[in-house]
């Protein structure tokens, strides 16, 4: 990836990454299955939770750079799975080619655009008669994301934080194929935050596309636990929000 600042690779945090302790409910554990798929460059490893319900909805999770750190243990990435598993969601996160357990080497954004396609292809695969597919990203894995919507029109919706919108040109999102939610800290010193208000500002003038914008304040481009927080109960109301208008459309008929 072209000029991103060697910041990244010091101080920010994007290589601590959490350990994946097992919620306790009713006094038992929660594991999180470890699942090894196909991907175009090897096997690749996840975290996946399977919904009890046939046709529950799934979702996707990418993580921020492989070569800053990121992985699919990132906080951002660890809470917003929770947050979809407890929503009713059948949910995947995975290390992208190179990191973990995952085979292959950093291709510069193509080959891990490939890796989310492959990481879909499982998903649907054992999800055939998924409800609606939804994409969320943090950082790099946003822009992944969002490449991942023009290549699969069958998704849904999407969220993205902490778009590179400085670093990456998104004029490939036209148009976008569905709408969906950006997050961005305000105070973000790797990102400015007028970078991504034109990204907002140009998508919400698409035809059928609405993109529910939302700010945190104080907030950098690396999160404290609280923005994490913070961050995963938004993203928690906008899925709502889209999921309860699906059902009312559903009943409707």
């Amino acid at each position: 990836m072209q000029g991103w600042p060697s910041i990244w690779l010091h101080g920010l945090g994007f290589g601590r990454t959490l350990p994946v302790p097992p919620n306790r409910r009713n006094g038992h554990k929660d594991t999180m299955p470890e699942v090894m798929f196909a991907g175009p460059d090897g096997r690749l490893e996840g975290r996946y939770h399977h919904a009890k319900r046939p046709n529950a909805p799934v979702a996707l999770l990418l993580h921020p750079h492989p070569l800053h750190g990121g992985t699919m243990n990132n906080r951002v990435v660890h809470s917003l799975y929770g947050k979809f598993q407890a929503m009713g969601f059948s949910v995947l996160r995975f290390n992208f080619r190179g990191v973990g357990k995952s085979q292959g080497r950093y291709d510069g954004g193509i080959g891990e655009i490939s890796d989310a396609a492959a990481a879909l292809d499982f998903l649907q695969t054992v999800n055939p008669n998924a409800s609606m597919l939804w994409a969320a990203g943090y950082s790099f894995g946003s822009y992944v994301g969002m490449q991942l919507l023009m290549r699969r029109p069958e998704m849904g919706g999407f969220i993205s934080i902490s778009a590179p919108a400085s670093h990456y040109d998104f004029g490939f999102l036209a148009p976008c194929p569905c709408s969906g939610m950006i997050l961005h800290g305000e105070d973000d010193e790797l990102v400015p935050i007028g970078a991504v208000q034109k990204l907002v500002d140009k998508l919400n003038t698409q035809k059928g596309v609405t993109i529910d914008y939302r700010t945190i304040a104080q907030a950098g481009h690396v999160f404290t636990p609280a923005q994490v927080e913070t961050i995963s109960e938004m993203a928690e109301d906008h899925v709502l929000s889209i999921l309860n208008r699906s059902r009312m459309a559903l009943a409707a008929d």
